[in-house]
C-alpha cells in the first residue's frame, strides 16, 4: 500500500496543466501539496498549440528554460485560409508585442504535460500517478479531503484544508453538484489524425498554426506542425454535421479533406501515422468556481471551442488564479467559497471575450474588413487573439464590430445557462481510436 503524506494543506485532483500549475504555485508558497493523477504519464491529450499569453504563467512556474531547451517547434504566428482557399499574410505576434513572450511553442501534450508534472515535483509537490480519486469528503458543505484508490490495497481517506478539482472534463465536483451548463451556440465536434511528411513552411513560418475554413463554411481545419516531422490536422464542425447520418470517423474525415483543396494539397505527399480521433467538444462552464474548501480549475471548470487555441492558456490562468486565492485564504484563515472563488468573475469575463471572437468567426464576421475600416484597432484584436483576455482595455472593439453586421444579422448570442436539448444526453469529450497507434 503506497504511503501518502498525512494531513496535506491541499489535495489536487488531476495532473494536467491546470492541476500542475495550481499545485506548483501553492507549493512555491511553502504549503504542503498532494496531487493524485488517475493515469500514468506520458499519456495522450489533444490541445497542442500554445498562445503567447501562456508565457507569464510559465515564467512563474519556472518552465520557460525547459521549453527553450526542448525540441518543440517554435511558433511565431498564425495564418488563416478562407473558404475560397486564399491564404492570409502571417499574423506575427512580435509585430504587435515586441517581447520574448511573442514566441511560443507547438507542443506534444504527452511530453508537455509530463514536463509540467515533473516540474511540480521539483517545486515540492508530492504527485502520485495511477491513483483514482473516488470522492471528495465533506463535513456539511465544506470539503475536508478525498477518498482515493491506489493500484494496491483498499481505498484510503486523505484529509486536507482545500481540495482543488483539476479532474478535466470528467468534472468530479461539477457532476456531483450538477454545476455544468452548456453553451447555447458552440455545439461542435472534431475529428483528427496525425500525418508525417506533410507540407510545412520553412524558417520563421515553420511553426505557424493555420486555420483553414472549409469550402462550405460549415467548419474549419486546424493545421499544427509538430516535431519529428508530424502535423496535427483536425476538422471541426457542428455536431450534427460531423456525427449524425455519416459513416465512420475515417470516412467523414476523408470526405472533409477531399472537399477542402487547401488541406488536400498539404497532406498529398504525407503518410498518416495514427488512427482517427474524435471528440464531442461541447462548450460548457460551471455555475460557480468554488465552494467552502474546494475550487475548480481547467476543464473541470469549463471548456471553450478550440478555434483560437485558448485551452492551455485557460488551464494555466485558472490554476494560477486559484493558487493565489488559496494562498491568500491561508494567510487570512479564510477558505470560504467567496475567498477561493474570488477570481471567478474576472476569469469568466476573459472567457467571454474569447468566446465572442469564436462566435464572430462562426457568424461569418470578416476580420479583414473590420481591420481595414478600423486600422487603429488592429493591435487590440491581436491582443485578444494572443490571449490578453483579462482586462477591460480590449473591450473597445465590440461596438465597432457590431456596426459591421449586415442588416438584420444579430450579434452572437451571449452565454446562457440552459442546456440545449440536442446535447443534454451526450457525454463530453468522448474519444475514439478505431485503428492505429496513438501518437
Amino acid at each position: 500500500m503506497p504511503a501518502y503524506t498525512s494531513n496535506p494543506d491541499v489535495v489536487v485532483i488531476g495532473g494536467g496543466p491546470a492541476g500542475s500549475t495550481a499545485s506548483t504555485l501553492i507549493a512555491q508558497q511553502g504549503h504542503k501539496v498532494l496531487l493524485f493523477e488517475r493515469e500514468r504519464f506520458p499519456r495522450f491529450h489533444i490541445g497542442e498549440s500554445l498562445i503567447p499569453e501562456t508565457y507569464w504563467v510559465l515564467q512563474r512556474l519556472g518552465m520557460l528554460e525547459k521549453l527553450k531547451q526542448s525540441h518543440f517547434i517554435k511558433k511565431y504566428s498564425v495564418q488563416f485560409v478562407n473558404a475560397h482557399g486564399k491564404l492570409s499574410a502571417p499574423f506575427y505576434f512580435w509585430d504587435n508585442k515586441p517581447h520574448e513572450c511573442s514566441q511560443t511553442w507547438q507542443v506534444v501534450r504527452s511530453e508537455f504535460d509530463l514536463m509540467m508534472l515533473n516540474n511540480a515535483r521539483e517545486h515540492g509537490v508530492e504527485a502520485h500517478e495511477g491513483v483514482r480519486v473516488l470522492d471528495v469528503l465533506f463535513e456539511g458543505s465544506r470539503a475536508v479531503g478525498v477518498r482515493v484508490q491506489g493500484p494496491d490495497g483498499p481505498p484510503q481517506e486523505i484529509r486536507a484544508r482545500v481540495v482543488v478539482d483539476a479532474s478535466g472534463q470528467s468534472g468530479l465536483l461539477q457532476n456531483k453538484f450538477k454545476l455544468r451548463t452548456w453553451d447555447p451556440v458552440l455545439n461542435k465536434g472534431a475529428i483528427w489524425t496525425y500525418w508525417q511528411g506533410a507540407y510545412r513552411d520553412v524558417g520563421k513560418d515553420e511553426g505557424a498554426t493555420i486555420v483553414i475554413q472549409t469550402p462550405n463554411k460549415l467548419g474549419w481545419f486546424w493545421y499544427i506542425p509538430l516535431h519529428d516531422d508530424r502535423v496535427s490536422v483536425g476538422v471541426v464542425g457542428p455536431f450534427d454535421y460531423l456525427f449524425k447520418g455519416r459513416g465512420s470517423h475515417e470516412q467523414t474525415y476523408r470526405e472533409e479533406v477531399e472537399r477542402c483543396p487547401a488541406v488536400q494539397e498539404r497532406v498529398a505527399k504525407a503518410n498518416r501515422v495514427t488512427g482517427y480521433f474524435a471528440t464531442k467538444d461541447y462548450s460548457y462552464r460551471a455555475t460557480q468556481a468554488a465552494g467552502d474548501g474546494w475550487v475548480l480549475v481547467g476543464d473541470a471548470f469549463g471548456f471553450l471551442d478550440p478555434l483560437y487555441s485558448s485551452g492551455v492558456l485557460l488551464a494555466l490562468r485558472s490554476g494560477e488564479y486559484a493558487a493565489d486565492a488559496i494562498h491568500e485564504g491561508f494567510e487570512r484563515n479564510d477558505l470560504s467559497a467567496a475567498q477561493l472563488g474570488k477570481w471567478g468573475p474576472v476569469f469568466n469575463q476573459g472567457v467571454d471575450r474569447m468566446r465572442r471572437l469564436v462566435c464572430e468567426y462562426y457568424n461569418g464576421f470578416s476580420f479583414g474588413q473590420f481591420i481595414r475600416k478600423h486600422p487603429d484597432l488592429n493591435g487590440t484584436v491581436t491582443d485578444l487573439l494572443i490571449g490578453d483576455l483579462f482586462t477591460d482595455r480590449v473591450d473597445k472593439v465590440w461596438q465597432p464590430m457590431e456596426e459591421l453586421y449586415a442588416e438584420g444579422k444579430a450579434a452572437p448570442p451571449s452565454w446562457d445557462a440552459g442546456t440545449p436539448p440536442e446535447v443534454a444526453g451526450n457525454k463530453v469529450n468522448e474519444l475514439f481510436l478505431p485503428e492505429g497507434p496513438r501518437p
